[in-house]
């Protein structure tokens, strides 16, 4: 076992080193010195030898296979990017609504690894294994206009197609055996539906097919901010439920093992087999395969194979977010829990309430040593309270799972009896929802990494606990000690955080790509002006949040809606489900897509009060000002939205909108602007927007320009020389990220 682990972990190791560290032509010349390792390695004593030569004979065989995965699944696929073809995919899975009609994962004709499709809405009345041939323009999936992206890859897709025109659909093999996982899935999501309703429903979907589609912005928002959204990514939790429930049906060990590997294979293709189902039925397949063998096995090794299985299928899953934190989280627990409740249960017996509350709390702590980091890195999130809300929550993921999946179950050969059993998993779900929207509303229940000094104190408190861990005779006291260092010192960061926005007017233009939203404040006062994003991967109501959060915001004062474009209000709904707001301030007039209905319901539904801008208006915020201009423009949506200066004494900063160059015109011949210090660039640097004119007439020193990935050409060249001959300092969120202006009514700005 030990000689599979070091084996396992060196072939992890050596993709891992290919994924992030070398490129190219520098993997081949590490395999080569791996290789070379293991030669050297002969020369050691029996014991060291043996290990020496597995580690780097895998660490080699790892470079290698990367290399060679490459060139024979990846390039191919890279060589058609650029090119419209006739193509036949093969529908992988039921497709999804999609911004401009549906998407589904295919296979190519011709080519390995896997590729999405987007399509028409036809896609939608499609099964597994029907084929769709025609036109499409391909794309490769690792490099999504000027940016570099693992989100693809990282499942085995390595081209995105673009449907032109009709398609023609094709029987394939929909009748085959392989589509069964799907059609399960998508049959358990049709009779979940019925047996049960609101959030519920989604959040019991999401917990036994993997699909996340059907929870609500709500019940989302609420499991994240309590730290709680891994109980929605299907895992080894729930893979151990449901193993659970199959040793509670069972009678016999053995019984378990033969039954239990084709279970957990069908479950992980049910669920649409991700880096962390993945991981839980290859760690809990082993066991049972031991008890088949009569040989033992251990935790360590079942986790290292896993992770070597799941790297020999697809090397780039290495960057899956998914993957690391499953396997950090298991790491943690197979390290760190059996410590933890060992101390808190010493030699003394304890009633099964105190093993239950120590079992509970020793998990969560596990889980969280190894991902805390990743989770600030990913998420830009420390979430305070998670081992709170495990202890209050678990259980209750247990009940949810396993009544949720019997009654499902039942109901394909009985609805009666299956709706009977549906109730305990219906109360488990509310029970589980009411409880995050509660600890979600904790004060500083998460801090979050739009404090820059996050990062630093994270690394003092790993240093911290180390330290206690390594250090001998002081007993539970050290980590008491370090407990209450880390918990002051994270106090001050917190408040030294908030400190950094204490001008009189500080100015945010946050990074949420292609979109806009940005943050004012002055003396306690916060304002924000527009909260969305045109990418999809882009969660700018969660970003605003966060970022208010960490200035110590606690109500917004006001949120101001240009105009009702996706890219600048996708976010609202989110933005409400974290963060109280007192006034909504939009435009009257209705906008083309239909989005300010939704608006207005969301904010209505919240108890926002809800004032239309049809004249300019003044108002306070802290030791500065804000005045919002009704619409100027007629022609569309762009030009019929609001515009924004916010002053300090006599520095102001302008924000525009979408309005173009006409519409900027009106703006000045309508309403007497101020020479301005900065400028938001409008419509994300768009070479109809920031006019020579309205440049000549405020002087600007200053243009931030929010911009993410499009197809657009923003910012346009003609616009960046323009600010350029302007004399503006030049700032982009694509590539500076969040830009923070600060003014000073008697300073100079920084």
């Amino acid at each position: 076992m030990r000689r599979l682990a070091v084996f396992a972990g060196g072939f992890s190791l050596g993709v891992f080193l290919a994924q992030y560290l070398l490129r190219d032509g520098w993997i081949l010349l590490g395999a080569g010195t791996a290789l070379a390792l293991g030669v050297l390695a002969l020369a050691l004593p029996w014991e060291w030898r043996r290990r020496g030569v597995a580690l780097f004979a895998a660490l080699s065989l790892g470079l290698g296979w990367s290399w060679l995965y490459a060139r024979q699944v990846q390039r191919p696929a890279q060589a058609m990017a650029g090119r419209t073809e006739t193509i036949t995919a093969t529908l992988c899975g039921y497709a999804a609504e999609s911004d401009f009609g549906a998407r589904a994962t295919v296979r190519l004709e011709g080519l390995p690894g896997r590729a999405v499709f987007y399509g028409g809405r036809e896609l939608l009345d499609l099964v597994p294994g029907q084929t769709v041939t025609g036109q499409a323009r391909l794309q490769d999936a690792a490099r999504v206009r000027d940016e570099d992206v693992t989100t693809f890859t990282s499942k085995g897709v390595f081209l995105l197609v673009y449907g032109r025109g009709d398609l023609e659909i094709g029987q394939g093999t929909r009748h085959s055996p392989r589509w069964y996982p799907a059609r399960t899935a998508r049959a358990m999501g049709e009779r979940i539906q019925i047996l049960f309703s609101g959030d519920a429903a989604g959040f019991l979907t999401a917990i036994l097919t993997g699909d996340r589609g059907q929870v609500s912005e709500k019940a989302y928002a609420a499991l994240t901010e309590a730290g709680l959204s891994h109980i929605l990514a299907v895992s080894g939790m729930h893979c151990g439920f449901l193993m659970a429930l199959a040793g509670f049906l069972l009678p016999s060990r053995r019984l378990q093992a033969l039954l239990g590997i084709p279970l957990l294979a069908f479950y992980a293709a049910l669920t649409g087999g991700s880096p962390s189902v993945l991981r839980a039925c290859v760690m809990l397949s082993l066991p049972l395969l031991a008890i088949l063998a009569r040989r033992e096995s251990d935790g360590p090794t079942s986790l290292l194979t896993a992770l070597f299985l799941i790297l020999l299928a697809n090397p780039f899953a290495a960057a899956s977010v998914s993957l690391q934190l499953s396997f950090a989280a298991m790491a943690g627990i197979l390290w760190l829990t059996p410590k933890l409740y060992k101390g808190l249960t010493g030699e003394k017996k304890r009633g099964k309430v105190f093993r239950f509350l120590a079992v509970t709390f020793s998990t969560s702590m596990g889980a969280m040593v190894f991902t805390m980091p990743l989770a600030a890195y990913y998420f830009g999130a420390l979430v305070l309270i998670a081992p709170l809300s495990g202890a209050l929550c678990l259980w209750a993921a247990t009940w949810a799972f396993s009544f949720g999946l019997l009654s499902v179950f039942v109901s394909f050969f009985y609805p009666p009896l299956g709706a009977l059993l549906a109730p305990p998993a219906w109360l488990a779900a509310e029970y589980i929802l009411f409880a995050a929207g509660l600890l979600s509303r904790i004060p500083c229940h998460a801090v979050y990494t739009a404090n820059p000094y996050l990062k630093y104190w994270l690394a003092y408190a790993y240093v911290l606990f180390a330290a206690a861990y390594l250090a001998k005779g002081a007993g539970r006291r050290r980590y008491v000690l370090a407990a209450l260092l880390a918990a002051l010192t994270l106090a001050l960061t917190v408040r030294l955080g908030e400190a950094r926005y204490n001008s009189d007017l500080d100015a945010l233009v946050l990074d949420v790509g292609q979109g806009q939203s940005v943050v004012l404040a002055s003396g306690g006062a916060f304002a924000l002006v527009d909260c969305g994003s045109a990418n999809s991967w882009k969660v700018p109501g969660e970003t605003a949040a966060r970022q208010l959060a960490s200035m110590g915001c606690r109500r917004l004062d006001c949120l101001i809606l240009t105009h009702y474009d996706k890219d600048h209000v996708s976010g609202v709904t989110g933005l409400l489900e974290r963060l109280e707001v007192d006034t909504l301030l939009v435009p009257e007039e209705e906008d083309d897509a239909g989005l300010q209905s939704a608006v207005l319901s969301a904010a209505e539904a919240r108890g926002v009060t809800i004032r239309f801008i049809t004249a300019e208006e003044r108002l306070d915020l802290g030791r500065g000002a804000l005045t919002v201009y009704p619409p100027v423009g007629e022609a569309g949506d762009n030009d019929r939205g609001l515009s924004v200066l916010a002053s300090a004494g006599e520095r102001d900063l302008l924000i525009t909108g979408d309005m173009d160059a006409a519409t900027e015109a009106k703006l000045l011949e309508t309403y007497v602007l101020p020479d301005i210090e900065a400028l938001v660039a409008g419509h994300h640097g768009s070479k109809y927007a920031s006019s020579q004119a309205l440049l000549d007439a405020l002087r600007p020193e200053t243009a931030c320009i929010s911009v993410g990935s499009n197809a657009y050409g923003h910012p346009a060249e003609e616009t960046l020389l323009r600010l350029a001959r302007q004399g503006c300092d030049i700032y982009r969120t694509d590539l500076h990220g969040t830009i923070h202006l600060t003014w000073n009514q008697e300073d100079s700005y920084g």
